[in-house]
């Protein structure tokens, strides 16, 4: 049995079920609600492209260094896409990433709620001694996401990959750790339970 073994986790908003190519067609209209992969700072599947990403992640699954997810809402519509990816078992760390949402639902409970089931699953069933959390330097949006989680920032990572469009990319890195998980947990569980407004 390996570390991560792939599971369904289910809240209110949404539900995290283990990704497949049965999911292709689903997936496809949610991403092109917004056209998501003409953001130059991320690396979102194009519509031409899905079929070859969701191929890349479960590759990635097999070889143990990916779980990836399909995100339904409660109806059943497909919302997006997130993984626990550079799986270091040994040192019993995962970063949350590869993360994306249809438009419709960005900005919404969803995020919040996958990541807090996310992260519960990571520090209390896997036992993560830390949790980390990767974005581009310019997509403030998703760092602005990643500091309201609770999570607090490691670095910068300059000049650390050549992007698609030939720039390079500074990447910026956060965490959470284990000691810090209680108070995460109930900053989190308040968000989730508290009457939401436009942030």
């Amino acid at each position: 049995m390996t570390w991560l073994e792939p599971l369904t986790l289910t809240g209110r908003h949404g539900r995290l079920e283990p990704l497949s190519q049965a999911h292709h067609d689903g997936l496809v209209e949610a991403v092109n609600d917004g056209e998501l992969w003409n953001l130059w700072y991320t690396s979102i599947p194009s519509p031409q492209t899905m079929e070859k990403e969701i191929a890349r992640r479960l590759g990635l699954q097999a070889a143990g260094a990916m779980l990836p997810f399909t995100i339904r809402l409660p109806d059943g519509t497909i919302a997006g896409m997130t993984t626990y990816m550079n799986v270091d078992a040994a040192n019993k760390r995962v970063e949350i990433g590869s993360t994306w949402y249809r438009k419709a639902v960005q900005r919404s409970a969803l995020n919040t709620e996958c990541k807090f089931m996310l992260l519960r699953h990571a520090f209390e069933q896997l036992g993560c001694i830390a949790v980390e959390f990767r974005t581009h330097f310019f997509n403030h949006q998703s760092r602005r996401g990643i500091e309201r989680l609770g999570a607090k920032l490691d670095g910068i990572l300059r000049s650390h990959q050549v992007a698609p469009n030939g720039t390079l990319r500074d990447t910026v890195v956060y965490s959470i750790i284990a000691a810090e998980w209680p108070t995460v947990k109930a900053h989190l569980s308040y968000q989730l339970e508290k009457p939401r407004s436009a942030d």
